[in-house]
């Protein structure tokens, strides 16, 4: 079961970066309109980035990639905003999508990109079984696209896309299963998996800001946190309202300087406020991680008063789902700041 439980966490991590990039297509129109749809997912306009990849859909439906960035976009806007997924939509998207890439693949099976439409596809589908609680269906998906990735730099090793969707797999493969290291056939391949991102990161590709977020919390997890605020704020200079870099940047700023790391999450949670949303779970997230850092820098009367704040706010029962355990955490938090408080 633990094991079980690892696989999933790797392919949870591997696939659920908003920003999937493929290398330049050859068709120019195709290329065009993915680079500015996904440049609107980077930039969370997810309004804009569905209408062009419904267009890239409409103009080109017998390539899998309009279907599988229209899910893309509808999983990625749904995990930022906190609400349901639409799903529905999401899986006629991926499910039309992995039947045109293994047409395609079934006419030229050697061909790159037909590789990596399906293994694009089969990431995606694992992500959202993942999401969804699917693990058997994620396992199975995921360790799937993993092999065509494999292969597309087999058949091209300067296909850059796959050598961060390698990379990170390696890395978080061996980091999840380091304690079975001692065993002979089992290969650490932190170090590997680190060479091949940086190696796609360095080059020419559009998958250069799946690689920088990767290495962003890689650099945490090795507690190299200097690394990974100098990354997260080199990408900050292109991307400077993505919450997607902040979030990685105010986590590694916990570990450094705490103020800052309040300052940054804060930039989030307003972020989250001016769009209004109905639920709001991402903003109850950020202000509990806010009240945990007041609490660390020994500021435990802010700490107190922003549990307070939250469990005195009206909440929706939408939100009191969504939140789920995290309502239980703040509410211990409470008691036992008003405890030391009293005492």
């Amino acid at each position: 079961m633990e094991l079980s439980k690892t696989a999933v966490t790797l392919l949870v991590i591997l696939f659920s970066s908003e920003k999937i990039y493929l290398q330049e297509y050859p068709d120019e129109q195709v290329d065009e309109l993915l680079k500015a749809g996904i440049e609107k997912i980077v930039s969370q306009d997810y309004n804009k980035a569905a209408k062009i990849f419904s267009n890239l859909n409409e103009n080109y439906p017998e390539i899998p990639l309009g279907k599988i960035y229209s899910a893309a976009v509808e999983i990625t806007k749904a995990y930022d905003y906190g609400v349901d997924f639409n799903s529905e939509f999401i899986n006629d998207n991926l499910e039309n999508a992995l039947k045109a890439a293994d047409e395609l693949l079934e006419k030229n099976p050697e061909n790159i990109w037909n590789l990596y439409f399906y293994a694009l596809a089969e990431g995606y589908t694992a992500y959202y079984n993942a999401l969804q609680g699917n693990f058997l269906g994620a396992l199975n998906n995921g360790f799937s696209a993993i092999i065509k990735f494999e292969k597309c730099l087999f058949n091209d090793s300067a296909f850059y896309d796959a050598h961060t969707a390698v990379g990170v797999y390696k890395y978080w493969k061996s980091r999840k299963t380091e304690f079975l290291n001692w065993l002979p056939l089992i290969k650490d391949e932190r170090e590997e998996g680190i060479k091949d991102i940086i190696h796609a990161f360095d080059h020419f590709s559009y998958n250069r800001h799946l690689a920088a977020n990767s290495l962003l919390w890689i650099y945490i997890d090795k507690k190299e946190f200097n690394k990974s605020i100098q990354l997260a704020e080199e990408m900050l200079k292109m991307h400077p309202e993505s919450r997607q870099f902040k979030w990685g940047l105010a986590r590694a700023y916990e570990e450094i300087d705490k103020e800052k790391a309040i300052e940054v999450y804060f930039e989030i949670l307003n972020s989250y406020r001016k769009l209004n949303l109905t639920n709001q779970s991402q903003e109850i997230t950020l202000l509990h991680i806010i009240a945990q850092q007041h609490e660390k820098r020994g500021n435990k009367e802010k700490a107190l008063e922003i549990c307070r704040k939250i469990l005195n706010s009206n909440l929706s029962a939408e939100t009191k789902e969504k939140l789920g355990e995290r309502l239980y955490r703040i509410e211990e938090m409470e008691r036992d700041l008003s405890s030391e408080k009293i005492n």
